[in-house]
């Protein structure tokens, strides 16, 4: 029987990221067990996108071509098809509503009544709504039998009105062709496309915070993308301008020194008394203020600022900056902490393989097990042995 190979790529603004992983292999010690097992990671300098989205197919087409080469020496295999994310300014979701009569005479709910309830939700999205933009993830978060939530599955419950909510994740349709055909230019077909922030939090947040209420926040390089948690589900997901890059811009004007310097300063290689600690701090806390404050706004309009218990879980390289946590806390008033170590740049790529790795299964992914409960310590571990 052949290896089921499962890959995954990260297309980030600032690298491109993949990891080849054993869909079949499982770890069976202490915190990799029940991991796919890591067979090659690869990473190139991402050219060609901004924000997020594509602006030369050719020169992203190149660099994932690079990183995937470079997993694929390290695995000694060849990558035919990818499980592939997709980020930027064009990500986004809504919450759409719709509902249906049952159909059988004794009232009972069918597996043909949850079809025809999801197909009638998705045909009553104004068409304004979806303007220029692809579903790309859809996710029940309610279904309702005769205006009463019910818990757990409706089906075999008997009632008259049969109503649902659904979290549409949408993207812009061209940037989503573009990364499709990108990836293809490369040499691999795509298994399928999943928001970035999603993937992520399969390897950063456990069962309990999906419960609770929670923000995985993203601060990449040029874009900070969020994905609120809510009763086990994703509640919504948005994508700001905005990122870490905008930190290390502000620092070379400030203190007038080069982008470079400025990128070395912002991350703690430089230190010392030759620039005025003070003066970067307040800049520092001042480009994080304006991100903590889009993320507040957000929450306000989706109706949950102030009321997630397990807080907001940081990821990504900005992530790393100091105090971060403590501003994250004071601005949001919530409880703050980092999901993974820096060196956990393969969240994304990585939940892609779990992800992947259900897919091929064909079983529901289940975040109550350990293995994606601890995968943000143990993803550390297991990508440490293909590091330099």
């Amino acid at each position: 029987m052949a290896r089921s190979i499962i890959t995954g790529i990260d297309i980030g603004t600032s690298n491109i990221k993949v990891v080849i992983s054993h869909g079949s292999e499982r770890g069976d010690k202490g915190l990799d067990k029940g991991l796919p097992k890591i067979l090659g990671i690869g990473m190139a300098e991402s050219k060609g996108l901004r924000h997020g989205y594509i602006t030369n197919l050719a020169d992203v087409a190149e660099s994932i071509r690079k990183a995937v080469s470079e997993a694929e020496k390290k695995a000694d295999v060849r990558v035919k098809k990818a499980f592939v994310s997709i980020g930027g300014i064009g990500l986004g979701s809504f919450v759409s509503s719709s509902s249906i009569i049952i159909s059988r005479a004794d009232s009972e709910i069918t597996a043909l009544d949850i079809k025809k309830v999801v197909e009638q939700c998705e045909k009553d999205i104004p068409p304004a709504q979806i303007l220029n933009k692809k579903i790309i993830n859809s996710i029940p978060l309610q279904y309702k039998i005769d205006g009463k939530a019910t818990l757990g599955k409706p089906e075999g419950m008997k009632g008259n009105k049969f109503e649902i909510k659904t979290l549409y994740i949408t993207c812009l349709e061209h940037h989503l062709n573009d990364i499709i055909q990108a990836v293809e230019e490369a040499g691999m077909a795509v298994e399928d496309v999943v928001a970035a922030p999603i993937a992520a939090s399969l390897v950063t947040l456990s069962k309990s915070q999906k419960i609770a209420g929670c923000i995985l926040a993203n601060i990449g390089s040029q874009t900070t993308s969020i994905a609120v948690f809510e009763n086990s589900a994703p509640a919504s997901l948005e994508v700001f301008p905005i990122g870490s890059t905008d930190i290390t811009n502000d620092i070379a004007l400030g203190l007038k020194v080069p982008l470079e310097e400025a990128e070395q300063i912002k991350i703690g290689v430089i230190t010392g008394s030759s620039y005025p600690r003070k003066k970067l701090e307040e800049i520092i806390s001042a480009r994080l203020s304006d991100i903590f404050e889009l993320i507040e706004a957000h929450l306000k309009k989706i109706g949950r600022n102030g009321l997630l218990p397990a807080g907001i879980v940081l990821i990504g390289g900005g992530a790393g900056l100091s105090n971060i946590e403590e501003m994250a806390k004071t601005a949001l008033r919530l409880p703050a902490r980092l999901g993974a170590s820096k060196d956990a740049v393969w969240v994304t790529a990585y939940g892609l393989c779990v992800l992947g790795t259900h897919a091929e299964e064909d079983v529901p992914i289940d975040t109550s097990t350990l293995f994606l409960a601890k995968a943000g310590k143990a993803i550390v571990n297991l990508i440490k042995q293909f590091l330099p």
